[in-house]
């Protein structure tokens, strides 16, 4: 077996194929240069083709396709319709049928139950508050006289409303027992939250909030308006 030193085999260079190399499609050579010390030799790779680069960059063959016309006729090479069939209004050109429809029969979406509330689309099942319980307050560890309100518990990292929640006024609920005074604000209370707090020394205040409009309300101002 013939023996070839450190020196020698650096100073040869190695063709690659470009099945055995990393980089597809391409040839690559490798070059050890001369060094003196055989630990401090490295290993430098150097390609024959461009680099990638933003001006080069384009999809694999065949990756892309070109978009088929859709012909009529034998000729089209596509068969005598192309998928279409005879005639009908899927068959023409221009719009097709809306989603759901079913010719004029019964569609599916009419025949099919609906859930009521939230899950059904209805308005009266959203939540309306970011509820917080008295037992929540207390795990908090809040200090006696402590103002309580959604803008509070949030700068607190208490509470977190995200998403539609995250507009929506705060409601206290009366789960839970209070041994703090504490003074609380928001938009609305439960029946047994008020008279907790009240029995723990506390104070509550009601925030206003926006008035929903309605038709009625709104013919009663304007008539009041007038009178006036």
């Amino acid at each position: 077996m013939t023996q070839i030193s450190m020196r020698q085999m650096s100073q040869v260079s190695i063709k690659m194929s470009a099945s055995s190399s990393a980089f597809k499609g391409q040839a690559m050579r490798l070059a050890c240069p001369p060094t003196k010390a055989v630990s401090r030799q490295g290993l430098t790779v150097i390609s024959e083709e461009e680099r990638f680069r933003l001006s080069n960059l384009q999809p694999l063959p065949g990756s892309r396709r070109k978009e088929q016309r859709k012909g009529r006729g034998r000729g089209a090479g596509q068969g005598l319709t192309c998928g279409y069939g005879n005639r009908g209004q899927k068959a023409r050109s221009g719009p097709g049928v809306r989603p759901g429809f079913e010719g004029g029969q019964n569609p599916l979406y009419r025949a099919m139950p609906k859930l009521k509330g939230i899950c059904g689309g209805m308005s009266a099942g959203q939540q309306k508050f970011v509820t917080v319980n008295l037992k929540d307050i207390v795990k908090f560890g809040l200090d006696a006289n402590t103002e309580v309100s959604l803008d509070s518990l949030k700068a607190m990292g208490k509470l977190s409303p995200t998403g539609y929640s995250r507009d929506l006024p705060l409601k206290v609920l009366g789960e839970g027992e209070l041994g703090v005074a504490l003074t609380f604000k928001a938009a609305a209370f439960s029946a047994s939250a008020v008279s907790k707090i009240e029995a723990a020394g506390g104070s509550i205040e009601v925030l206003p909030q926006k008035v929903k409009w309605t038709r009625q309300a709104h013919e009663a101002k304007i008539a009041a308006a007038t009178e006036a």
